[in-house]
């Protein structure tokens, strides 16, 4: 069981990352296209791994998403409803 367990990590983690690839847009990718990501990935899967988790992924972030007010009074939309 010791010996199949990282074979089974590896394999789970090689499929996550080749969903995450297909479902990136083409234009956020970093450093490669994604279909060079994905033949990467596929065929050295840790080091693909890696690499994509590292410096392929597009990267997104709370910065992209405007705050939303904290309380219906900090809100204008509200507050010009009134």
């Amino acid at each position: 069981m010791s010996r199949v367990l990282p074979v089974l990590v590896l394999i789970g983690i090689t499929i996550f990352t080749l969903v995450t690839v297909l479902q990136s847009s083409r234009t956020a990718v970093r450093h490669l296209p994604r279909w060079l990501w994905f033949v990467l990935v596929l065929i050295i899967p840790a080091l693909g791994c890696a690499a994509w988790w590292i410096f392929g992924r597009p990267l997104t972030g709370p910065d992209d998403v405007p705050p939303r007010p904290a309380a219906p009074d900090d809100d204008p939309d509200f507050l010009r409803g009134l």
